[in-house]
């Protein structure tokens, strides 16, 4: 089996390699082969993440089976962005372990918590919209705009650009 190893230190400070000597342990005690993805000095809340978007391209390509990182935090953003990744780890068939939390999706036990936390996200998600659906509707029963402002925009202005007055 095939590795795909992430690290991420949030700045050039920090050392990447307790994270990295732990998860080589680990890829090396199941027998894996591992390719690594580092993301030194990137912040956890960015979107953009060279290592993660190039290790998210790999597997879009099928070059390994299964994604190892330290801890949940090292990996997602937030809870969503998590989630999402994730999804899309299953969406491509790849497996997925969290050191720390001790998850291991090869596993039927981590197969096991990955439906669970993929049910809790689920759960929130459905919360959240409530939430929002609630919100809107009491803001229309306060007569409160919703959506963008409209764009007015006088038609003598239109007409000196050669749009038709009708």
């Amino acid at each position: 089996m095939k590795a795909a190893i992430y690290v991420r230190v949030s700045t050039l400070d920090q050392q990447t390699e307790n994270q990295l000597l732990e998860l080589r342990r680990y890829v090396a005690a199941r027998g894996w082969t591992a390719v690594e993805h580092v993301d030194r000095g990137v912040s956890g809340s960015t979107d953009r993440r060279p290592a993660l978007d190039q290790l998210l391209a790999d597997g879009r390509r099928r070059r390994f089976d299964v994604v190892v990182c330290w801890r949940l935090d090292r990996l997602g953003r937030s809870l969503k962005h998590l989630i999402t990744l994730l999804d899309e780890f299953q969406a491509l068939g790849l497996a997925f372990v969290s050191l720390a939390e001790g998850i291991d999706a090869t596993t039927p036990a981590g197969k096991l918590q990955m439906h669970i936390l993929g049910a809790i996200a689920e759960f929130e998600r459905g919360r959240i919209r409530e939430r929002v659906l609630a919100g809107l509707a009491r803001a229309r029963t306060q007569g409160k705009q919703l959506g963008r402002p409209r764009v007015v925009v006088p038609v003598d202005r239109l007409s000196g650009r050669g749009a038709d007055r009708r």
